[in-house]
């Protein structure tokens, strides 16, 4: 069998920094990327992709909530904007990998699992939300809006306004991991765990329930990475390499570092809570639990970075 990587795409890099958030602006920056994604298949590896979704969960709900109060439709739950966002960007992904698969005379076949993940009801995340969601509003806006949904949380972000935030809970299982393996065994390349995972709980009669938070996406990867086995994760960031003192003139590009490096820059304090800290955190679990490699990189290097030539690589020395 072809060696297996899970590249772990951000939501973030699907949106035009100068464009105005339309599918068909995400679409064109999905072709970007299958290109990236093709050649690493082309290469002789088998690839799963997971994706992020944190501005297209946005938008979906800031439209659900203009559709409320201009029309009185019925708000639409955070965990099914999720659901949503997780099938329109995988259907985009699924496109146009099999578009490019066909441009290049690739024997590949591509499918999107919409993927539930477990968290644990008792998750410690559910008694303290702090993933900010969806737009901003004034305090007025807020406390109407917690009216309509005393369970509701709303903080003020950064002198912008008000917005609502929500648990951000570790995922503890992939519900559909078998199907994945399955797929992967038939040679597909496979979408999955969009956005993290569409959250479920699991109740005291054994049955699962959707619950409003959202999963990190790289934490889903991680353990997803770890479940069907891979060899190699790349997670995709702005940055074509890792830094430490980063902004500061003494800036580091880190290239090859093995997991106790890793964790010694992590506890220096080199890795921002909002934005590289997870990936890293993410990278060590993984790696923790017999995975081989992890390679940070931005999207554009995803074919240079799986050959040795881009990226930062962390390495299980075990």
């Amino acid at each position: 069998m072809e060696k297996l990587v899970i590249v772990a795409i951000g939501g973030n890099s699907l949106v035009r920094e100068d464009g105005t958030g339309s599918v068909q602006e995400q679409y064109e920056a999905v072709r970007e990327t299958a290109v990236n994604i093709a050649d690493m298949a082309e290469e002789g590896f088998q690839v799963v992709v997971t994706h992020g979704n944190g501005p297209q969960v946005g938008f979906g709900l800031r439209r659900s909530e203009i559709a409320h109060e201009v029309k009185g439709m019925p708000v639409v739950p955070l965990v099914n904007c999720g659901a949503d966002t997780q099938g329109g960007i995988g259907y985009q992904i699924q496109q146009a990998l099999t578009n490019e698969f066909a441009r290049r005379g690739i024997n590949k076949k591509v499918a999107t699992v919409i993927t539930q993940v477990e968290v644990s009801k008792n998750d410690p995340n559910f008694k303290n939300p702090t993933k900010p969601v969806g737009s901003f509003f004034t305090l007025e806006q807020a406390e109407e809006m917690k009216k309509e949904h005393p369970d509701w949380i709303f903080i003020e972000d950064s002198g912008r306004g008000y917005r609502r935030v929500v648990p951000s809970p570790r995922p503890i299982d992939i519900v559909e991991k078998d199907a994945i393996k399955k797929l992967i065994e038939a040679g597909f390349v496979v979408i999955a765990v969009g956005g993290g995972g569409i959250p479920v709980v699991k109740t005291d009669s054994n049955i699962y329930e959707g619950i409003d938070a959202v999963i990190d996406k790289d934490f889903a990867t991680s353990l997803l990475a770890e479940q069907v086995q891979a060899e190699t994760l790349i997670i995709t960031t702005g940055v074509s390499r890792v830094c430490i003192n980063f902004g500061k003139p003494n800036q580091q590009a880190l290239e090859n570092i093995t997991v106790e490096e890793l964790k010694q820059y992590t506890a220096e304090g080199h890795f921002p809570q909002g934005s590289m800290l997870p990936k890293v955190e993410a990278s060590l679990s993984f790696l923790e639990k017999n995975g081989s490699r992890v390679i940070i990189t931005d999207p554009e290097s995803l074919k240079d970075a799986i050959v040795g030539n881009a990226g930062t690589h962390i390495v299980n020395m075990k």
